[in-house]
């Protein structure tokens, strides 16, 4: 199961919306990437990586970032202030540069 919240920026209001599990994937016969989510068990057993959204606190940048294979640095500004869409709770907006990201605790999704 997996839970999906929202971020908002206090200053500029943008708000960022996260889910628990990333994006976890296998690798099918062809060598190819194939992305498995609740409640497809079968599929999800076959995991061996995870593709989660990281953003860049330097730029505003949003990217992809791979368990087998992850980065230390933004792809776009080079950065090492990214962090996982799911932790952005209190970390500052770089979007205004002026607020801080907290939960809306109006928002939540379960799947």
């Amino acid at each position: 199961m997996a839970e999906g919240i929202r971020f908002a920026c206090g200053s500029c209001e943008k708000t960022i919306e996260a889910w628990s599990d990333g994006n976890p994937y296998y690798i099918d016969g062809a060598g190819e990437k194939q992305y498995a989510y609740h409640p497809d068990h079968e599929n999800l057993a076959k995991c061996i990586g995870n593709d989660s959204p990281h953003l860049c606190l330097g730029c505003g940048a949003e990217s992809m970032v791979d368990s087998r294979a992850p980065i230390k640095a933004c792809p776009k500004c080079d950065s090492e202030e990214i962090v996982d869409t799911f932790a952005l709770e209190d970390k500052r907006c770089p979007y205004c540069k002026n607020g801080v990201f907290t939960r809306d605790p109006n928002f939540m999704c379960v799947s």
